[in-house]
């Protein structure tokens, strides 16, 4: 017996598929995903999407239907998770992020070490750069008991790929997590990279410059930001921020593209890291819809404050709800949100 989650819900993108994958890997429940990306202006599944159901289906030793680009429909029937080591090839520069956001979930489930070899994009739009997840999403799940390490092996940029990472997960039981209070900044870092091509024309001193500037000026820190130069395929640059609390880390990034200044693309992922941090919040909105799952996974009563209750967020707790037995409730706390998981008693 399938349980059926509408792909057009909310927001109606990929989250949804990550989420109800990952949840379904864990929980044993067969999942059908109907009207995938239904709203979007190419809908049904990408590649990143497809390569990321493989993947998880490989985990758990799953019988999956409907995988191929542009499908609407999924049926996903998990079996037992496994351990053991697992290649991807999005074979585009499909998000190496996103493919990683569902699999993480599942593999900590496995009895052994999980180790995921990915290829494609480490940096690119709309999506988790491979920077926010060892600096950002990494620290913060460690709090809740999680064990694993990402390292990056080469960049991939837009609209060619060919970034290599590799993820090993442990096993674990997640623990209870409580971040409500805001923690005074005990330093800002980041990381300014670029395509060796652009080295002559100092984009990632550029970025890292713009990004300094605005955030020295703002919160009075001086920020420790590095800068790196790559071969890659095509041509690309992005710059990571974050800063650490005394009990918690926000970050943002921000990706170059034709015709953006460098100076541009570090002031935005300053002016975004300072928005996420003035609003109070601990956590900031990425994180804030990536650990919904975590939240629900680990025993007990969780809470984590965010700076705005997004698309995304609503829409995993949808997801989350429908495969796992909690309850979500969002309330305002100063200019942030607060966000409460709690077993459900049905």
């Amino acid at each position: 017996m399938f349980t059926d989650i509408d792909g057009s819900y909310l927001e109606g993108g990929g989250q949804i598929i990550r989420t109800a994958v990952a949840l379904s890997c864990v929980t044993g429940k067969a999942v059908r995903i109907l009207n995938i990306r239904a709203n979007r202006p190419q809908p049904g599944l990408k590649a990143q999407h497809l390569k990321g159901i493989e993947a998880a289906a490989k985990l758990c030793n799953a019988k999956v239907s409907g995988l191929n680009i542009g499908s609407a429909r999924v049926e996903f029937t998990p079996g037992e998770i496994r351990s053991g080591s697992l290649s991807i090839n999005i074979g585009t520069a499909g998000s190496i992020g996103l493919v990683l956001q569902t699999l993480m979930i599942p593999a900590i489930h496995c009895e052994g070490k999980v180790e995921l070899h990915v290829t494609g994009g480490t940096d690119v739009s709309w999506s988790p750069s491979i920077g926010f997840m060892q600096n950002v999403k990494l620290p913060v799940l460690r709090r809740m008991g999680y064990s694993g390490e990402i390292t990056l092996e080469r960049r991939g940029y837009y609209p060619k790929g060919g970034g290599s990472v590799t993820a090993v997960i442990e096993p674990g039981e997640l623990k209870t997590i409580n971040l409500t209070e805001q923690t005074r900044p005990k330093s800002i870092r980041g990381l300014s990279h670029a395509s060796r091509s652009l080295e002559k024309a100092s984009v990632a001193e550029r970025q890292m410059k713009a990004a300094r500037k605005l955030l020295f000026d703002s919160l009075g820190l001086s920020p420790d930001i590095g800068k790196e130069y790559s071969d890659t395929l095509c041509p690309g640059s992005g710059i990571d921020l974050w800063i650490e609390t005394e009990n918690s880390v926000l970050g943002s990034s921000s990706f170059g593209k034709p015709g953006k200044r460098a100076e541009e693309v570090g002031s935005e992922a300053a002016e975004s890291l300072l928005k996420q941090f003035g609003s109070g919040a601990c956590l900031d909105e990425h994180m804030g819809d990536q650990i919904i799952p975590y939240m629900a996974l680990a025993k007990g009563e969780s809470s984590v404050t965010v700076p705005e209750l997004t698309g995304h967020i609503r829409t995993n707790i949808w997801v989350t709800e429908k495969l796992l037995p909690v309850k979500f409730s969002a309330k305002r706390q100063g200019d942030a949100w607060r966000i409460e998981c709690r077993q459900s008693e049905s």
